[in-house]
């Protein structure tokens, strides 16, 4: 893994890569109140710097027979970029977050990301927000570009109390006095995730923390970013640019998600790209894409099976 920094669209980009770089890319882009560094366990994966079974990984209840035969998973390397949106992680807070925190300016830097680096076709995995904009891009400035996709618990429309429900953590999110405390607060908030290992769950924590003046540690995001949902309310209704997408998409929606409703999932099956969906079973929004079975499901897709 290698971390990195690049100016995009104005403002700098931080993002780690994985692989050879003369493999086959995927942008792996993460949640709204995430960093790319969520990533970690399917990125490894997929880029060959380990193909054993993620550690200490329980086996998946209830998966059935699509999650079973993900197991049998090809053995091919890719080159997987992880970014981390304008206002999380390392990258760059936004001075106009009312202008730039927001779909369209997300995929300003995602296609700004590809140029810099040279390249010309990538395939795309997504958890929630990071899903929304791989929707927005491949419909637009990357069409042609992005071959296969991936949603992780994102559609092109999502249920109104979730959003709501998921604003108001975002806007005003929590602070500690110990980082410990900090972990016991996202195994609740982030219980829909479904399994994650005792490491697993403090690597999460440690990759996504930020010190305050006063010495209390909070998530490591600007509050600000959730103002999308005031300034553009529709942002995540995304129909239209669904109905022309032309290119593979699968969706992955937790069972118990009350953000991706399952009628949406079944719109999703008859529209536009006519998704292949799955159902991870015991993982509400959004499945952590680190057990086996999660993985294989997207590393059978990403080849073509």
């Amino acid at each position: 893994m290698k971390s990195n920094y690049l100016r995009c669209a104005g403002r700098e980009l931080h993002y780690v890569e994985w692989g050879a770089p003369q493999a086959e890319v995927v942008i792996a882009w993460h949640g709204l109140a995430r960093t790319g560094r969520d990533m970690d366990e399917i990125a490894r994966h997929l880029s060959g710097e380990r193909r054993a079974a993620p550690s200490s990984t329980a086996p998946p209840r209830g998966g059935g027979r699509r999650e079973a035969e993900a197991l049998g998973a090809p053995d091919k390397r890719w080159r997987v970029i992880c970014p981390d949106t304008v206002g999380r992680g390392l990258s760059q807070w936004s001075p106009l977050p009312a202008q730039e925190y927001c779909l369209d300016f997300y995929v300003r830097q995602a296609v700004d990301l590809l140029q810099q680096l040279g390249i010309e076709r990538c395939h795309w995995l997504g958890t929630s927000m990071g899903g929304a904009i791989g929707t927005v891009a491949a419909a637009g400035p990357l069409r042609g570009c992005i071959e296969r996709l991936v949603l992780n618990d994102n559609g092109p429309s999502l249920a109104p109390k979730a959003i709501e429900r998921i604003r108001s953590y975002a806007g005003a999110p929590a602070a500690f006095d110990t980082v410990t405390e900090l972990e016991a607060y996202f195994r609740s908030v982030y219980a829909p995730y479904g399994w994650l290992s005792d490491e697993q769950w403090r690597r999460l924590t440690e990759t996504s923390v930020r010190r305050l003046p006063d010495g209390r540690v909070t998530p490591h995001y600007d509050p600000a970013m959730a103002q999308q949902f005031i300034h553009r309310p529709d942002d995540y209704e995304r129909w239209a640019e669904w109905d022309s997408l032309e290119l593979p998409v699968l969706c992955l929606r937790g069972e118990h998600s009350d953000l991706l409703l399952r009628e949406t999932t079944e719109q999703m099956r008859l529209r536009g790209p006519r998704a292949a969906v799955v159902e991870i079973a015991d993982c509400g929004h959004a499945p952590a894409l680190n057990t086996v079975a999660q993985i294989g499901l997207v590393e059978r897709f990403l080849a073509g099976y």
